[in-house]
């Protein structure tokens, strides 16, 4: 019917030069005129293949049309629900028909939505316990103009009847279109299927001269390439990480999943005997079961402030257990990393050089190294974690921190403040709070806050402090130097963004490769 429909086209265009309107055409098999909004996208495609070839160039004209909708297609076949109440009643003088008897004849729907317009109309009256006609003949007016509409698309009536239709769901707009057709550059009442690939037969016997091609579609889609995506998580982690960048912080090394309990929480003056230690809820390792000493000097002072207290303080009063800081661990936190290196950061200041990996550099704008061997410095990381919590839509056992820290002299709570602002700024969160909070190796410490525009709803985004003199101190730090640290998820600013409900879907083996092929990158 395709090449039926072209032809008809190219003939009306040979005899009338301009085609006015589509709508006009008749449809090869079909007795009316083309005036259906899906004639006129058969139309659509018969243009476009013209089109591609230049025998034909065309307009398009935007309409609104009205389809009925389910309901009104039963009308038109049926009548409406007031004819068919009045139909089903009996003439005035006869025996009146009940409510109920009423609504078996006609249906529930029907009587009920019948019965009330019939009154209106005054075709029907109520006699005794049930009702009877009020008039021998009626016009279903409802009826003719759903047939009206379904044959034309139009209604003479009016605005008016239309707008009743659609109060009563009977009817619904629709946008259409129509086409005006010229001639084309390449016309001809001739349709020949144009070559659409070049052949090595072609080629050999010359045929190509005087066939007709294809012309190239240059703004056709192409086929998308199967390459290579990158996790949504991955894309918000560099995102974060340029931020951190960006600011002139230094990445520090993570890559040990595996910490002792000193490192894990001595060194951060976690209390050995106290049930914030408990509520890390760690991953303990059976074989090997305890870890290589730490430098023996740093870890008699943490032992001390732990026990006894120091630095003005009157530490935990507890007894120190040398097994419970030896144990083996899958890291809780990055702050065990954060704290190997700021012990390796207060280097200079004991006197000592150590070998291995920092390599902080002088911020801008900062002192040379002064008498004491300190020097400022502005650190963060982003890596795994592991803790032994129930999974659930929300949580996993396994999941990213994002910690920075910055050492100076002097730094305030007012500093961590100005500084938090200026980082999830930059992260697009603009209204933020913070409330004071409680961790074992902070204070003080904050919550951090961040309206949620589109859950309208102040969200958590992450914990915050001043690290302790208790976990300086025995560092080497001089008793000027302040570290104020901070600490997200990666995976919950994820989900937020790609508006991720569960997170077994974002992570494991129920994460769909399509979505992540076709996750766009985010811009915080």
């Amino acid at each position: 019917m395709a090449e039926q429909l072209q032809q008809l086209i190219l003939d009306t265009l040979d005899t009338q030069s301009t085609l006015p309107d589509s709508r006009a055409l008749k449809i090869p098999g079909q007795s009316s005129p083309a005036s259906s909004h899906d004639a006129q996208i058969t139309i659509l495609g018969a243009l476009n293949s013209l089109l591609s070839r230049e025998m034909i160039t065309y307009e398009t004209h935007e309409v609104s049309s009205h389809v009925l909708t389910p309901e009104g297609v039963q009308i038109v076949r049926e009548g409406s629900h007031e004819a068919r109440v009045w139909a089903a009643l009996p003439e005035r003088g006869s025996a009146p028909l009940s409510a109920q008897d009423l609504k078996k004849a006609v249906g529930d729907e029907a009587a009920k939505v019948g019965q009330g317009r019939a009154f209106k109309s005054g075709w029907i009256a109520k006699e005794g316990n049930g009702f009877v006609k009020a008039v021998s003949n009626i016009t279903d007016t409802t009826q003719i103009e759903l047939r009206e509409l379904e044959s034309s698309g139009t209604l003479v009536a009016g605005e008016k009847a239309l707008a009743e239709l659609r109060k009563r769901k009977l009817i619904m707009q629709r946008k259409g279109q129509w086409f005006t057709v010229h001639k084309g550059a390449n016309f001809s009442t001739s349709i020949a299927k144009p070559e659409t690939d070049l052949t090595v037969d072609m080629l050999t016997s010359g045929s190509w001269k005087k066939s007709t091609f294809k012309k190239y579609n240059f703004e056709a889609d192409g086929i998308p390439t199967s390459g290579g995506a990158l996790h949504p998580i991955l894309k918000v982690r560099e995102e974060i990480r340029g931020i951190f960048l960006e600011m002139g912080f230094e990445e520090m090394p993570t890559g040990t999943f595996v910490e002792s309990g000193f490192w894990c929480f001595d060194a951060l003056f976690v209390p050995q005997l106290h049930p914030a230690r408990e509520l890390q809820d760690t991953f303990y390792l059976s074989d090997p079961s305890t870890s290589l000493p730490p430098p023996s000097d740093y870890y008699e002072r943490v032992a001390r402030v732990h026990e006894h207290g120091g630095y003005d303080s009157i530490g935990y009063r507890t007894p120190w257990s040398h097994e419970e800081s030896h144990k083996l661990l899958l890291r809780t936190h990055t702050t065990a990393s954060s704290a190997a290196m700021l012990y390796k950061l207060a280097a200079k200041c004991r006197g000592e050089d150590i070998d291995g990996d920092l390599s902080v550099k002088s911020q801008p704008g900062a002192a040379n190294l002064s008498d004491d061997g300190f020097r400022p410095a502005k650190l963060f990381s982003i890596d795994r974690v592991f803790r032994n919590e129930t999974m659930d839509a929300t949580h996993l056992a396994e999941f990213h921190q994002v910690e920075g820290v910055v050492a100076d002299r002097n730094l305030t709570l007012a500093d961590l403040i100005g500084f938090m602002r200026t980082f999830f700024r930059k992260m697009g969160m603009k209204n933020l709070r913070f409330k004071p909070a409680y961790n074992p190796y902070t204070e003080p410490s904050l919550e951090i806050f961040a309206w949620h525009p589109l859950l309208e709803k102040w969200v958590e985004i992450g914990n915050s402090g001043m690290f302790r003199p208790e976990m300086l101190a025995p560092m080497g730090f001089p008793p000027d130097v302040r570290v104020h640290g901070w600490g997200i998820g990666l995976e919950r600013p994820t989900m937020i963004r790609y508006g991720v409900n569960n997170i077994r879907t974002l992570v494991g083996h129920k994460t769909s490769i399509e979505n992540v092929e076709n996750s766009p990158a985010v811009m915080f």
